[in-house]
């Protein structure tokens, strides 16, 4: 038996190919088929099953369209009910694969109520477990996600799929989908894979043995639901049609309606970007921004540079099931005319210690409550679109923008040069560097 893992590290999600004697099961897809079906054709692997663990809520599944394309067996849990064909997978009703594999699914409810885990068996030997969004590694899939008001319900039925996991054999191991990165982690999820024994041993999750403690624990201080998340579930239920073309036409000009993303650096985007543009630069967790900020499935230009390839901006919007990509323009012009300022961290603390110095803090909750700037405006930078700028905020003065590393205080300081502000980005830096610098220079 070999299981291949395929990271996305934008979305913080795993997908499995398992293989055994010469057939393939593919576990939790993306859309973007062609690295599974390749890796599956290089092995000489006949795919047999396509296995969802739960309706994802973070991205739009490929299973169906693997299933179609390879004519493997689709399997949902049996409470998930979507709208295309599949074999409903029912708690502890073995599916077997011939060959001495079989796929045993436990019914897991609490990061939705459908949500299945599937332990594998060879010869009848308990070998592996694919846990979704139920156990992972450190930590448990958050319940929250459907709504406030079945989130304790669902938290109280994951304290029982944890405990039903950890009770299956310690050598076992544990390929959770969600891991570090992901918004379905309720704790902050460490490695991608484990193994029961190294769970029962290390993941704080099952230390607590209250059901109404863990319910506590997992509700205490959620995350930020990412807004594309809403349109994840419904598109899953309904079927996702097959992966668009990456490659987009070069145009001369913006169409009109279409909202403007631009990918280049930060350097490059500080120089000049076009009035009303969004400024993401191109990385691992560029589609998610994307899909948090902008309105979803809205048309979309993108702006990048002369050589830069936007395949990959193409892919992860796609990813999360936007379709919409009209274009790519790379050559701006005359018509560059936003403009925001970059600082390292010397010169960012001693624009800070001027006289009226503003400050805008747009990290999360969550990260403002392990340190803090005094006098900082604070603003998570997806309510900054929602919501606008504080009011606190004086366009006529400079604003000092700054997030954890300078990644998001960069997209916003392209949403306030917008709005007829001045931002100052810190980058390569964050506040955390900021308020030990400010320490030191107090102490002396």
């Amino acid at each position: 038996m070999e299981i291949i893992s395929f990271r996305t590290p934008g979305l913080g999600d795993q997908t499995y190919l398992l293989t055994y004697e010469g057939r393939g099961v593919l576990v939790d897809p993306q859309r973007d088929l062609g690295r599974f079906l390749d890796a599956a054709a290089e092995r000489d692997v006949e795919l047999r099953f396509v296995l969802e663990t739960h309706l994802h809520n973070d991205y739009v599944s490929g299973g169906e369209q693997a299933a179609l394309r390879t004519g493997a067996e689709l399997v949902l849990p049996a409470a998930a009910a979507p709208a295309y064909r599949h074999t409903p997978a029912f708690h502890l009703e073995d599916i077997e694969g011939g060959a001495g594999l079989t796929l045993r699914p436990i019914h897991t409810p609490g990061h939705t109520p459908e949500h299945t885990s599937y332990l594998v068996l060879i010869d009848g030997e308990p070998a592996a477990l694919f846990s979704g969004g139920s156990l992972l590694v450190g930590s448990a899939g958050r319940p929250d996600l459907l709504g406030p008001e079945r989130a304790r319900s669902l938290a109280r039925l994951q304290h029982l799929s944890l405990r039903r996991l950890a009770a299956l054999p310690p050598e076992v191991g544990l390929y959770p989908t969600h891991g570090e990165g992901s918004f379905c982690s309720a704790t902050g999820a460490g490695r991608l894979t484990s193994s029961i024994a190294a769970e029962r041993a290390g993941n704080p999750m099952l230390a607590i043995d209250d059901p109404e403690e863990f319910a506590d624990t997992l509700l205490e201080a959620p995350a930020p639901i990412p807004a594309f998340y809403r349109h994840m579930g419904p598109a899953n239920t309904l079927g996702v049609p097959p992966m668009p073309s990456v490659r987009v036409p070069e145009l001369d000009a913006v169409p009109e309606g279409s909202h403007v993303v631009d990918l280049r650096p930060r350097q490059a985007q500080a120089r000049g970007m076009l009035p009303g543009s969004v400024g993401i630069e191109l990385r691992d967790d560029f589609g998610s921004w994307a899909g948090w900020l902008l309105p979803y499935a809205e048309p979309i230009t993108l702006v990048a540079e002369p050589d830069q390839d936007v395949t990959e901006a193409v892919t992860q919007l796609a990813q999360i099931g936007i379709d919409t990509v009209r274009g790519v323009v790379r050559d701006l012009g005359r018509d560059a005319t936003q403009t925001y300022e970059l600082a390292d961290l010397d010169g960012f603390v001693k624009r800070l210690a001027q006289p009226g110095a503003q400050l805008l803090d747009v990290r999360m909750p969550s990260e403002r409550e392990r340190v803090r700037l005094p006098g900082a405006v604070e603003r998570f930078l997806p309510d900054l679109f929602t919501r606008g700028v504080p009011g606190e905020l004086d366009p006529e003065r400079p604003v000092l923008v700054a997030c954890a590393s300078g990644r998001r205080a960069a997209i916003a300081a392209g949403f306030l040069a917008g709005r007829g502000y001045r931002p100052l980005v810190l980058t390569g830096a964050g506040v955390a560097e900021v308020a030990a610098a400010v320490e030191r220079h107090t102490a002396a």
